[in-house]
């Protein structure tokens, strides 16, 4: 368990601006690929200065080295990198992705939102899925390596959202594969001295999705984990961090606005913290276990920063101190920062510090 009231980021951080100007001089031959992934590298390094500057105790490199320009596109970081990666969906080095790809809705209440979803056409194996590289890369300029994380995306989404036509429409089956994968590539993290792991589930509470959908889901997020003895974090994304209404290709709600937030089934996770948006935390109340609580209390759809003071408030206003222990919480953000800017970004990430520091000495 950790102390109480650690912070950490949820993963993505502030995507610099001359992200797509770069692409463009990639696209005309002015400049390399290979020029793209160091600048990717160089924000990477910017990004876990933001973090550890501000005072963030658990940090990352900002999933910069695997996302391409999408501040208004499908999140490809989540998605695109690792299907390229993992062995059974169809690859096409030719594509901006490294996969084929075919359109995809991504629930029945968003009809004319589509995901750029890669197509399974056999058995999901294991691949070194980029992790590895990350954490070698991050951990070697982080001021302490073992307050290091590495995120994942969780196998309900990699498997929920491709097209499959491999697996007969078995969909607990290809999460298991999935789930194979990771917890073989968190394996060897761990040999490597990773301290801090995290899978990311957006759509446990989406339109569509069944009781008996989340449970196999929960079960393939539980055989990612197996074995695993570092610090397991679970961040339960909210679907959508959309902030107005010109954010390109994202739904207009979160998911957690239409359909029942299904938290009994959430606390089976069998992990160390599992990490919520903030205003969500009531309903943990009576049915979360022995895992620590990391409450998303920076609001990343809120273009104004917040002080620590709110910050600190909302937590007491959720719960913390009254059915949640102290002991039990932690801090963190409600979703990632890829769509603000910078310097919002960092204003949160202090605020989150600040809150830390506020709630200990009271």
């Amino acid at each position: 368990m950790l102390e109480k009231y650690t912070t950490t980021v949820v993963g993505a951080h502030s995507l610099p601006r001359w992200y797509e100007a770069l692409e463009k001089q990639v696209e005309a031959g002015k400049l390399t690929k290979e020029d793209m992934a160091d600048a990717q590298a160089r924000a990477s390094q910017a990004a876990l200065l933001d973090e550890e500057a501000a005072g963030i105790d658990v940090v990352n490199g900002g999933e910069m080295h695997r996302r391409q320009n999408n501040r208004h596109a499908p999140p490809n970081a989540m998605l695109n990198f690792f299907w390229a990666k993992m062995p059974g969906f169809e690859k096409d080095p030719n594509s901006e992705y490294g996969h084929v790809t075919r359109p995809k809705p991504i629930t029945p209440k968003d009809e004319g939102v589509f995901h750029p979803a890669a197509v399974c056409t056999s058995k999901i194996e294991y691949g070194d899925i980029g992790l590895i590289d990350e954490f070698k890369f991050v951990s070697r300029y982080a001021r302490d390596p073992e307050k290091v994380k590495i995120t994942m995306t969780g196998p309900h989404m990699l498997a929920k959202v491709a097209h499959d036509e491999y697996y007969g429409g078995d969909l607990r089956a290809m999460m298991m594969d999935i789930a194979e994968v990771i917890n073989q590539n968190f394996k060897e993290l761990e040999r490597l001295g990773c301290k801090h792991l995290q899978l990311d589930e957006p759509l446990f509470a989406v339109g569509g999705i069944t009781r008996e959908e989340v449970e196999a889901a929960i079960e393939a997020n539980n055989a990612a984990w197996e074995g695993i003895t570092a610090f397991k974090w679970e961040h339960v994304c909210q679907g959508n961090y959309a902030v107005g209404e010109d954010y390109d290709g994202q739904i207009g709600h979160r998911y957690f606005d239409i359909e029942p937030y299904p938290t009994d089934e959430i606390c089976n996770l069998e992990c160390d913290a599992i990490m919520n948006e903030g205003d969500m935390t009531p309903e943990y109340e009576g049915k979360l276990k022995n895992q620590q609580l990391a409450v998303g209390v920076a609001n990343v759809q809120d273009l104004n920063i917040e002080t620590p003071e709110q910050l600190a408030e909302h937590m007491h206003e959720w719960g913390v101190g009254g059915w949640l222990p102290e002991e039990q919480a932690l801090i963190t953000s409600s979703c990632g920062m890829n769509h603000l800017s910078r310097d919002i970004a960092v204003g949160k990430l202090q605020a989150m510090a600040g809150a830390r520091d506020l709630l200990r000495s009271s």
